[in-house]
């Protein structure tokens, strides 16, 4: 029930609402992440755009059954010492969150691999974001994700979602 009111009530709510902020500000030539990486956003843009970015990443690498990671292990191995350690600190970067937001696995312009979080629906493309680089892997940490199910045990949320995660997609992304 928290998926299916998740993505068909609040991710088709941020779909809608961009398409109608882009239509308003006459951008319509640019790809999405063109537009979130722009030094000035429209409040309706930055909030929509990266809801539905956002959303479109989180949904694009969940998987019913457990996925070893074997496909971005080396990647992982180099940048974090284990699958383990790269799980815990997007665990440690989800819980850390205050309030509502993301905890990201991201490569930067020189391929090194980071793990960050952003409130709201900011994300590493955007000009606001601490630490540039490109998503590879969005966990969303909103309450709507998670509390018809965990309530206010973010941990638990954040320990579960790990274990469904696509490593094959994350790798796919990759530089």
């Amino acid at each position: 029930m928290t998926m299916e009111i998740h993505h068909s009530k609040h991710h088709q709510g941020y779909t809608n609402n961009l398409n109608a902020a882009l239509k308003e500000a006459g951008i319509g030539d640019k790809t999405l992440e063109e537009i979130l990486a722009m030094d000035t956003l429209p409040t309706a843009i930055r909030n929509n755009g990266g809801g539905y970015y956002n959303h479109n990443l989180y949904w694009d690498v969940l998987t019913p059954g457990e996925d070893t990671g074997s496909a971005i292990e080396p990647a992982v191995v180099e940048h974090f010492g284990s699958m383990e350690a790269l799980k815990n600190e997007l665990a440690e970067a989800g819980a850390r969150r205050f309030g509502s937001g993301w905890a990201w696995l991201c490569q930067d312009a020189d391929k090194k691999l980071f793990v960050c979080s952003t409130p709201n629906q900011d994300n590493p493309l955007m000009q606001v974001a601490e630490r540039r680089g490109t998503p590879l892997l969005g966990i969303d940490v909103w309450e709507h994700a998670y509390y018809l199910k965990y309530q206010n045990k973010r941990g638990e949320y954040l320990q579960n979602i790990l274990k469904i995660i696509n490593w094959q997609k994350v790798a796919s992304r990759m530089a």
